[in-house]
């Protein structure tokens, strides 16, 4: 397949298009579309929220180590020795280095992993797969639209059939499927397809295939 310059410029046109709508400068770097993006690590992406039920290993700690701790409603947990560590808003590698900080106050080197048992918290979150630079959970947020959701995740791949993307929505226990052109709302700035996302949905981009 061969590269297009047309397709590399896509994802700085989200950011020329993106700053248009909300009022922001114009003077911001273009995101790097050279390379498809790597695996999603979602011990890397997954943000933690209230509700989520997570499993604290803390090497060679046992007495440290708790299963099934949930995650307040104030985005907090209590373990042995960190008793009100801001779990919230963290990735699970994120909150395992934060409280590896807090244990080296008692213990020599510690090294803790968190697994997210039960995600609960998944419903308020947006997923962003396939074609798109970094593909992510994000948080939700009141009058979120696709286009805030390809930014997050650093724009388009220059691979990317951004025409064919579509979003997966979850309605009284069936899929529906919401298609949204792309490139149309990048390239032509057509707001139409700059359409709101709920809590809960996947936005999925594929791959182009010539």
């Amino acid at each position: 397949m061969r590269y297009s310059p047309i397709m590399s410029r896509r994802s700085h046109s989200i950011v020329i298009l993106y700053a248009l709508l909300v009022g922001l400068p114009l003077g911001l770097p273009a995101v790097s579309s050279a390379q498809a993006p790597p695996p999603v690590d979602h011990a890397k992406t997954y943000v933690i929220g209230p509700g989520d039920v997570l499993d604290v290993f803390v090497w060679q700690n046992p007495d440290l180590s708790q299963k099934a701790v949930p995650v307040r409603p104030d985005g907090r947990i209590s373990t042995p020795l960190v008793p009100n560590m801001v779990a919230a808003g963290k990735t699970p590698v994120q909150l395992a280095h934060a409280m590896d900080k807090v244990l080296a106050e008692y213990i020599r080197d510690p090294k803790v992993t968190i697994i997210v048992e039960h995600a609960l918290s998944v419903l308020s979150q947006v997923q962003v797969i396939g074609q798109v630079m970094r593909p992510m959970s994000i948080p939700y947020h009141e009058g979120m639209t696709v286009l805030d959701v390809v930014l997050a995740a650093g724009g388009l791949t220059p691979y990317a059939a951004g025409n064919d993307a579509k979003i997966e929505r979850e309605v009284d226990g069936h899929v529906k499927t919401i298609h949204v052109h792309l490139y149309d709302l990048i390239d032509k700035g057509e707001l139409s397809q700059n359409l709101p996302v709920k809590p809960g949905d996947v936005l999925v981009v594929p791959e182009s295939f010539f």
